[in-house]
């Protein structure tokens, strides 16, 4: 690691170096594959999720809430916790369903073959057209919801990646990485705000997957939930649009249900570490199911 007054020169053939990595140098490397064996487990409901209540692994589980809430009984899944800081990514089982070895990761076994889905745009899109829900149905529509949905898992990397790499986890403080990232995430939530001034939603008068994919990544940083001071830092108050689409939202009932799924940080309450059942969001059943998790 170099220091911080000392310009940088690339060597002629980079060689990585674990020590670099800071907080997430136990878990980032440059190949893929398993590192170990480990079978994934498998309950009883039509879909089995793979995850962590990342902004990412929140769209999923959000996504299934929300169709559960429409009816779609078909809908019901298990929820089963992926420990990215121990590694649970890379084993076998998971990276069978996942060769990127990144959560969410979901199995659909509702029909007579198994079928595999990573991505968290990819899942949020097969569920959409495997129920008909939360995608329009013109062509123009489905272009604009496309689009936006589009935008976000192009975006957004910029948002993680690099504001909240450089700005939060990072080891050594940067004013060039910070700058260019901030710049890029103030321009990101002008774009939402630019379309949020006309529109109530991302895709226009209704509630899309492209609102389920950008809310935890905008809505959190808007709302403080990571980075700490990033959303004073960046002065994220003055996008009024985007407050108004961040607050109607999470007052959905299916949101605060799903942006809580496979969360293990934050406050108890905030907290369902898996999810088997509809009953297990009681916070009796949740406080049980989370004592059982952590004897285990």
């Amino acid at each position: 690691m170099t220091d911080a007054q000392t310009p940088y020169k690339p060597p002629k053939v980079w060689k990585w170096d674990k020590g670099n990595g800071g907080e997430f140098a136990s878990v980032n490397r440059p190949i893929a594959g398993a590192t170990h064996d480990r079978d994934l487990p498998i309950g009883k409901h039509p879909f089995q999720l793979y995850s962590l209540a990342t902004p990412n692994g929140q769209k999923v589980t959000i996504m299934l809430e929300e169709l559960l809430a429409l009816g779609h009984a078909g809908a019901e899944y298990d929820a089963w916790l992926i420990k990215i800081l121990e590694g649970d990514q890379f084993g076998s089982g998971f990276v069978e369903v996942n060769p990127n070895s990144k959560i969410p990761a979901l199995m659909d076994r509702s029909g007579p073959t198994p079928i595999r889905i990573f991505e968290s745009g990819s899942i949020l899109l097969h569920l959409a057209e495997k129920f008909s829900a939360f995608i329009p149905t013109t062509r123009e529509g489905r272009a604009e919801c496309l689009s936006w949905l589009f935008w976000q898992m192009g975006s957004v990397p910029f948002v993680g990646g690099g504001f909240g790499h450089f700005y939060f986890y990072a080891p050594v403080k940067l004013e060039y990485a910070i700058d260019r990232f901030s710049m890029e995430t103030k321009r990101q939530m002008d774009v939402l705000d630019r379309r949020l001034r006309d529109n109530e939603f991302l895709a226009g008068k209704d509630y899309t997957i492209a609102d389920i994919a950008a809310w935890p990544w905008y809505g959190g940083l808007m709302n403080g939930l990571f980075y700490d001071d990033a959303a004073t830092f960046l002065g994220l108050e003055s996008y009024k649009n985007v407050r108004r689409w961040v607050d109607a939202v999470g007052a959905r009932p299916a949101v605060k249900r799903g942006r809580i799924v496979n969360r293990i940080s934050g406050e108890p309450a905030d907290q369902l570490h898996e999810r088997h059942d509809a009953a297990d969001f009681s916070s009796k059943t949740q406080d049980e199911l989370q004592a059982k998790i952590i004897a285990t």
